[in-house]
């Protein structure tokens, strides 16, 4: 059923209720009802620890910055400094597609790591760390360079990687970055991407005035889009398309070069706001960048991105966007006209991580879908800021929500969707609720651009409109328990 605002508080109220009194006082300040008379946004707090005992679904700042910003550089070889654990769940689970020979110059789904032992907690890990890299150079000579990602032992007992990475960088003579990424540092991977970038602009750009590049007056990069399933891809088509060159795409099929030379491009165009902010920050106050966020979900969207991103550029760019947008438009209607009849109405909540909260919204409602509910892993206030007013009045608003309250949530919104993480995949699944895996795309993809919102629109309609979900009861319910908490199941 819709709720309004007084309905949708009273439910929020109700869920709270099971936490002891602190708790409860703390959750209740990153839970909001969008209210378009006043700004929500002011009203959410984010970027604060979780509340413990809540099953936060958040990752560490090793994740931000191993698994985010430096893991898709293709060419490097990312060094997981520590026990073997965080490297191995770190390797090839985010699709960040790439070009290349894996194991030849591209390395991003290897798994390289100096398998900390309890020895080397005791004695140190910084020989290890250097015999590691010896070795590296020697079996993967084509290599551009090497990150070293510390892991939570390696900040509490104090190991050099700075020093090692010094010495061993000009012992093989290439580009070594070592990362302070342990992941007990900062409240999730938000401090990690932040991390990440700063090393970035150390490490990589410091010297970028050096790096020769012959330059054209339409050269671009694309900033913070990791290739999933190969969104990057389709975002290059596009403004291929209208004109321009890009010159740079990182992290996702990034490569080391590509970032030395985006400091000498005329526009940085930042997909992933969270992640990669503070990089093109730098970039315009140190080279004088400008920097535009774009969206390419659905057509909205990306006729609203392709037009502010020509605005940057001549009359030519801006004339051969307009005849772009016309060609794209027989194909995205296309789409709508036979996709919309089967999603009209339909209800979705989205609980994702840096951005996709508020970027798929667009594609969504052209597909005349409603989001009832959205909510970030690890949003800072001004992603809150630039959600609001994407979202309708009643809507939903919580962020690092715990897996109690988005079950909760669910069984009251009842949504035809939800969009979130592998971690609640299967719970609402075994709930029967039709489920899509926003993180990585359920393994589909991409879903940026105009073949991306073909591929998206099928995903969602195949999902909602699948037979099996009336036929699906959750395990843990008998009959009697399964009557009062009616409808668990969709029908198609």
């Amino acid at each position: 059923m819709d709720m309004n605002k007084e309905q949708m508080q009273a439910l929020v109220d109700e869920v709270l209720e099971v936490y002891p009194d602190v708790a409860r006082e703390e959750r209740a300040k990153h839970i909001v009802v969008n209210d378009e008379s006043q700004d929500s946004s002011k009203c959410i707090s984010s970027n604060r620890k979780a509340t413990p005992g809540t099953m936060t679904i958040r990752g560490c700042a090793y994740a931000g910055s191993k698994g985010v910003v430096w893991g898709p550089v293709k060419d490097m070889i990312h060094i997981s400094h520590g026990p073997i654990g965080c490297g191995q769940y770190s390797r090839a689970g985010r699709r960040n597609y790439y070009k290349g020979t894996t194991g030849v110059d591209s390395f991003c789904t290897m798994d390289f790591t100096t398998d900390f032992q309890e020895r080397d907690i005791v004695f140190g890990g910084d020989k290890k760390l250097a015999g590691a890299i010896e070795e590296i150079e020697q079996l993967f000579p084509l290599s551009k360079g090497l990150s070293v990602q510390s892991e939570c032992p390696v900040g509490l007992i104090g190991d050099d990687i700075e020093a090692v990475a010094k010495t061993q960088s000009a012992a093989i003579g290439k580009k070594i970055v070592p990362v302070r990424c342990e992941g007990f540092r900062g409240v999730s991977q938000s401090l990690g991407h932040h991390i990440a970038n700063d090393t970035i602009r150390d490490y990589v750009l410091n010297d970028a005035d050096e790096k020769e590049f012959e330059t054209t007056d339409y050269d671009v990069a694309i900033i913070g889009d990791y290739n999933i399933g190969g969104d990057a891809w389709s975002s290059r088509i596009i403004l291929e398309d209208m004109g321009l060159r890009v010159v740079a795409q990182w992290s996702g099929d990034g490569t080391l070069p590509e970032m030395e030379h985006t400091p000498k491009v005329k526009l940085n165009l930042v997909h992933c706001y969270r992640s990669m902010n503070y990089i093109v920050r730098y970039m315009e106050e140190k080279h004088g960048i400008p920097w535009v966020e774009y969206n390419l979900f659905g057509p909205t969207k990306i006729m609203e991105s392709m037009r502010k991103i020509a605005s940057y550029f001549d009359e030519k760019i801006q004339k051969q966007t307009e005849e772009v947008i016309a060609r794209y438009s027989e194909q995205w209607d296309a789409v709508i006209a036979k996709y919309r009849p089967r999603l009209e109405n339909k209800k979705v909540m989205l609980y994702v991580g840096g951005l996709r909260p508020r970027h798929v919204i667009g594609a969504y409602e052209d597909l005349g879908m409603d989001i009832v509910g959205a909510g970030y892993e690890f949003a800072h206030n001004d992603d809150y800021q630039k959600t609001t007013p994407m979202i309708k009045d009643a809507t939903l608003l919580f962020d690092d929500a715990a897996t109690y309250e988005l079950e909760e949530f669910v069984k009251a919104l009842q949504p035809d969707l939800i969009g979130s993480g592998v971690k609640e995949k299967y719970v609402f699944h075994k709930m029967g609720y039709p489920f899509r895996q926003m993180h990585s795309w359920d393994y589909s993809g991409p879903y940026h651009g105009v073949d991306g919102f073909a591929i998206f629109a099928r995903d969602m309609d195949m999902t909602i409109n699948n037979p099996c979900w009336s036929n699906i009861k959750a395990p843990w319910l008998d009959n009697s328990a399964a009557s009062d908490n009616e409808p668990m199941a969709k029908s198609a």
